[in-house]
Parts: C-alpha cells; sequence; structure tokens
C-alpha cells in the first residue's frame, strides 16, 4: 500500500496539478486582499477566479519542453519567477496603488535605494506568498518525493488547448465588461481585474514593444501635426499673462516639495497649524489653490520633467529612464540663451531616477547630488540628507552660482514611510487615526515647512533674496488611495471619486519679492509652470511643443488633465478611473454625457504628448532649426 501510494506521489502530473493549484490559490488570495480591484458584479468576480488558470499553465507548461534532466530544475525556477512577480505587484500596490510596468522594472536601482521605505511595506503575512515555493522546492529535490516530469505528447497538447480555452472565455468576458479594453488603457487596475496580474504583464510587455519602436517609425509629420494641435488650443501658444516680462533677469529657485498635498495648507492639527510658513507665505505670493500634479509612475522625475519641458510624463514608466536620449526644448536649454546658469540640488545619489543622465540633457549646468554634501547617519533619514541641513549645506554654493541662475531644490524628508529619527523633527503630534503613515505624514510635513522657512531666511542673510522668485510646488501626492478610511477620518467626509481627484491637488506658491501676492482660482497643473516661469522672465517662445499654458493669462482655459485620463475645470470634474461626471459647485454626480468632451479631449491630448516623447519628435524641430542657421 505504501509502495502504491509512493509511486502516484512520484508522478509527474501530480507535482504539475498540485503546483498550478497552489499559485493559483495564490494569485486569488492576492486578487482579494492585495489589491483594490473593485469587483461590481457576478461575471467580474468569475473572471477572477478564471484569469489566472491560463497564463499558470501556459508558463508552467513551458517547462515540460526542455530536456527530462533539467525539466525539475526549469518548472521550479518558472513557479519562482510567477511567484516573485505576483508578490512584487502586492508590495508596489501597497503603495502606489498602482501595478508594475515593464519599464518600472527598468528602475531597480531605485528600489536599491529605498531603505526604511522598503521595510515598511512588507507585512508579516507576506510569507504565504512564499510558503508553496518552499514546499515545492523541497518536494523536488528530496529523493524519496522526487517527482519525474514525464508527460505524453496528447497530455502536452491538452495542457495548451486548455491554455487557450481559458484565454477565449477571459478575454470574451473581458470585451463584455469592458469593450476595447486592450485600445482604451489608462487604468491599469481596470486591465488587472480583467485579464488578471500576468495576462496583464503580457500586455505590458508587448505594448512596452511596441512604444520602444516608435522612435524608428516616427516622421516630422507627426511633429507638424502636434503643432497644428498645440497652435489650435485657446491659450496655448503666446498667450502672455498681465505679469509677463514683470521678472526679466531675476533668479528662479524651485522647490520640489515631496508627496505635499494642497490640504495640508492652512490646516490645523490638534490646535497647531501644520505648515506655518507656508501659510504665512501664500499671504505675500501668488497662492495657486486649484493647482494639480500630472504625475504618473515617475512620481518625482515626472514632476521634474513636465515642470521642465510642459509635455506629460509616460502612461507606463518614467521618461528619466526610457527616454532619456530624447532631443528636448527644456527650460534650462531655454534659459542657456539668456545667460542663465542651471542647477539642481538634491541629496540622494545622482543616479536616483537617472538623474545623472537625464539633467544633461534637459541642459543642466551642474547637478549637486548626495556626493557633494556631508551626509551622516545623524543628518539623513530614509532616502538622504535632511531637508534643513540639505538646504544649509546648498547654501555655499549657490552663492558662487554665475547669476542669473535657474536652480532647483528638491526636498525628501517628507517621503514615505514618513520616518523621524530624533526627537527636533517631532515638532507637532501624529495624528490619531491608527494608519502609521497617515500619523507621521503630518510630522514630516511640518518638519519639511520648517526647512523651507529657515531656507527663506538663509537666502535673506546671503542678499539672495531680493533678486529671486521662488516657486514651490508640491510634486505628487503623499497619501494614496489606499489609506482611504484614514484620510475620511482626517478630512471628515467619505473619499468617493469625486474627493480623489481633489486630493490631487498640491501646493503652488510664486513668490516675488516686492510684488504683492494674490489668492488665485485659476485650475492648473505642472504642465502649465514652463510657460508661467518664461512669462514671468519675459521669454516668449514661438511654436514649441508644449501642452501648458501661462497660468496669468486671461485667455487661458480653467482646465488641466491628469495622467490617468481625468479632468479637471472650473465647472466639472471627470475621474477616470471610475468613468464618472461631477458638478463642481454641488459635488454631485451627473450624467456621464457632460463629460465625454472633456474625456476625449483628455484621450487626444495625452495621446499626442506620448508621441512626442516615444517618437523623439521634437529631434526634427531641432534639425530644422539646425538647417535654417
Amino acid at each position: 500500500m505504501n509502495e502504491n501510494y509512493r509511486g502516484l506521489f512520484n508522478k509527474g502530473w501530480v507535482f504539475f496539478t498540485i503546483a498550478v493549484l497552489l499559485l493559483w490559490i495564490k494569485s486569488y488570495y492576492a486578487f482579494q486582499t492585495a489589491f483594490a480591484l473593485d469587483i461590481e458584479n457576478s461575471i467580474q468576480q468569475f473572471i477572477l477566479v478564471i484569469t489566472p488558470i491560463g497564463p499558470i499553465l501556459f508558463f508552467l507548461g513551458l517547462s515540460l519542453f526542455f530536456s527530462p534532466k533539467r525539466r525539475n530544475k526549469a518548472f521550479i525556477v518558472i513557479y519562482f519567477i510567477m511567484s516573485f512577480v505576483l508578490f512584487a505587484n502586492v508590495v508596489y500596490f501597497r503603495f502606489f496603488n498602482d501595478f508594475i510596468t515593464l519599464p518600472v522594472l527598468m528602475q531597480y536601482k531605485n528600489f536599491l535605494d529605498l531603505g526604511g521605505s522598503t521595510k515598511s511595506l512588507l507585512h508579516l503575512t507576506d510569507i504565504l506568498y512564499w510558503i508553496d515555493v518552499v514546499i515545492l522546492i523541497a518536494w523536488s529535490i528530496r529523493k524519496k518525493t522526487k517527482p519525474t516530469m514525464e508527460f505524453r505528447k496528447r497530455t502536452v497538447v491538452m495542457i495548451f488547448a486548455a491554455v487557450l480555452g481559458f484565454g477565449a472565455v477571459n478575454l470574451s468576458l473581458a470585451e463584455v465588461e469592458r469593450p476595447q479594453l486592450l485600445v482604451r488603457t489608462f487604468d491599469r487596475a481596470k486591465l488587472v481585474k480583467l485579464l488578471g496580474i500576468y495576462n496583464y504583464h503580457i500586455y505590458d510587455s508587448v505594448m512596452t514593444a511596441k512604444s520602444s519602436t516608435s522612435r524608428a517609425f516616427a516622421d516630422s509629420n507627426e511633429l507638424t501635426e502636434v503643432l497644428n494641435y498645440v497652435n489650435s488650443q485657446q491659450g496655448k501658444m503666446g498667450a502672455k499673462g498681465k505679469y509677463f516680462g514683470k521678472a526679466k533677469g531675476k533668479n528662479v529657485v524651485l522647490v520640489s516639495l515631496e508627496s505635499t498635498q494642497n490640504f495640508v495648507i492652512n490646516r490645523k492639527l490638534h490646535g497647531q497649524e501644520i505648515t506655518p510658513f507656508l501659510n504665512d507665505l501664500v499671504k505675500k505670493s501668488f497662492y495657486f489653490n486649484n493647482f494639480y500634479h500630472n504625475t504618473g509612475q515617475g512620481k518625482t522625475s515626472d514632476s521634474e520633467f513636465i515642470i521642465d519641458n510642459s509635455l506629460y510624463g509616460l502612461p507606463r514608466g518614467a521618461v528619466f529612464t526610457t527616454n532619456e536620449s530624447n532631443e528636448y526644448n527644456a527650460t534650462p536649454e531655454i534659459l542657456k540663451e539668456h545667460n542663465y546658469t542651471s542647477v539642481s540640488f538634491h541629496g540622494n545619489n545622482d543616479s536616483f531616477w537617472n538623474r545623472d543622465v537625464m539633467y544633461k540633457t534637459l541642459g543642466y549646468d551642474y547637478f549637486y547630488s548626495k556626493e557633494e554634501y556631508k551626509v551622516t547617519e545623524e543628518n539623513s533619514v530614509n532616502y538622504g540628507l535632511k531637508d534643513i541641513p540639505f538646504f544649509k549645506q546648498s547654501m555655499p554654493k549657490v552663492k558662487k552660482l554665475e547669476k542669473p541662475y535657474y536652480a532647483k531644490f528638491i526636498t525628501m524628508t517628507n517621503h514615505y514611510p514618513y520616518i523621524l529619527n530624533n526627537q527636533n523633527m517631532n515638532m507637532i503630534e501624529p495624528a490619531h487615526t491608527g494608519d502609521g503613515s497617515v500619523d507621521r505624514y503630518f510630522q514630516t510635513v511640518r518638519y519639511m515647512d520648517e526647512s523651507i522657512k529657515k531656507f527663506f531666511n538663509l537666502m535673506k542673510q546671503q542678499n539672495e533674496y531680493e533678486d529671486t522668485i521662488f516657486v514651490l510646488y508640491g510634486d505628487h501626492y503623499g497619501i494614496s488611495e489606499n489609506h482611504k478610511p484614514a484620510m475620511s477620518e482626517v478630512l471628515d467626509k467619505e473619499i468617493r471619486p469625486f474627493e480623489h481627484i481633489q486630493l490631487q491637488k498640491v501646493p503652488l506658491i510664486i513668490h516675488v519679492p516686492g510684488m504683492e501676492g494674490e489668492k488665485m482660482e485659476t485650475v492648473g497643473g505642472q504642465i502649465d509652470l514652463k510657460p508661467t516661469i518664461l512669462n514671468l522672465l519675459g521669454i516668449e517662445q514661438k511654436n514649441d511643443v508644449q501642452f501648458g499654458t501661462d497660468l496669468f493669462a486671461k485667455t487661458r482655459k480653467d482646465l488641466t488633465i491628469l495622467r490617468d485620463g481625468s479632468v479637471i475645470t472650473d465647472q466639472y470634474v471627470y475621474a477616470a478611473e471610475a468613468n464618472k461626471c461631477y458638478d463642481k459647485s454641488t459635488k454631485e454626480k451627473i450624467n456621464i454625457k457632460t463629460c465625454i468632451p472633456l474625456k476625449q479631449k483628455a484621450e487626444k491630448e495625452l495621446n499626442y504628448s506620448d508621441k512626442v516623447v516615444y517618437g523623439d519628435l521634437i529631434r526634427y524641430k531641432e534639425s530644422e532649426q539646425k538647417e535654417n542657421k
């Protein structure tokens, strides 16, 4: 009896079947517990059940084409890779509320520098994603139970026929739930919900390959098409605000406020102001309270790219790592023609987000990174140098710059998981929602606010303040959708799609010493900063490939487009992921037909911007200029 049982246990099909079952259970567990997929009906629930089966059979079935000696090893390697892909998405989703794309995987160096951020994303229950891997490895190498992976050709054919069958059913049901799913791909969550995590990655790989060939097949006619669109938009080109040239010849200082959302401005916690310095500064500055980030997966690097180029980031990955060799007409390059020195200051590694390469492409003259600062265990936290010592150590470098200068400072302390490593940083009590990330967020925001105060004082002390305009902007959101319950408690309201879009507001404060500021109600985004800054400096750009508008221009439309296809105007909010339309005055959902023109505009504009980047279209403009010279 024992021998019969052992003989059955050794059969490869038992091993194969149990492995398929374990990986399917693990995938379904992740769908139900780790990913917020918003299952709407029983059909979508059924899709969720069947969608992992096809790709699991396909990829594990590939091991059967290896020689008998290597078959077990190939099977385990493939199983491990599939487990790793699933687990990597689970961890990534916890912070970014998004799924990994192939271009993001190319940024693996960034993850090696995350330190505390990565550790905080790991949970004790994550062991459940790896127990099966250990069991299968032990099973495959133990002499007494080692399976012999031998299958008849008919069995292999049946396995791959099942792959085609499950795939056909999956695609048919997905098409019913979301027509043209593979064409309209703004929403990665919907792709995963209807295709599954493994099919999503296959699709993403195909799209990445397609994007990489865009440059080879691009031509100058595409640039003409984009320019015709840009020039046809009211206020897009040549729109001069009433402050055109008011800051001519002045230095420009940009301060990237890491993970800072606009809701912290003028808000109190435990009776204390969260941002006392910024609250005071907005009274003496141009404060844009309807300003949104336009970033995608590239986060901080996206904000830098958008602000310098008035082009959108990409739908997958980051331009800084995928298209760093393109031709651009970035602000630093434009200002070089007006005798400006362009420099960026950042207390982290120069290779993070590929900045050491990309900054040269954009036309920066200098990049002061971690190597140029004195970084110790005491004055650093999480990603690198704390904000207060960062500004303090940057000042001697600023003093040496040839004027006028265009200088960007990238703060870091207010970054997930919002760590404080000594009492000197604890300037406000945490919130008490029970969500550690949300509770600590207000403390690191408060510390960042104090660092900005000290920076302004240092600029005044070194006589750099009076002849400088300051542009302070939030780079991207800090609290993702994964923290809805805690944010509902903080804001004392339910976080619906409308509120989620409003939480994408980030501060924009333009401070010009000697000029009276005002509260600006216009709806805009980071895409508008390049033309706004250039117009303040009195620099007119004709026929430029840019999608933003001077925020001071009266002719501009109150509108901004988010990377996911959402649109905000002075009247409406279109939430792309939820595919819902809201009246801004009542905050209530209205007929989706009202927002269809906004949706179409977003798709068109984002598509044109992607064409410019993927096709490296600005090279044709550069070529024409060289020929004319």
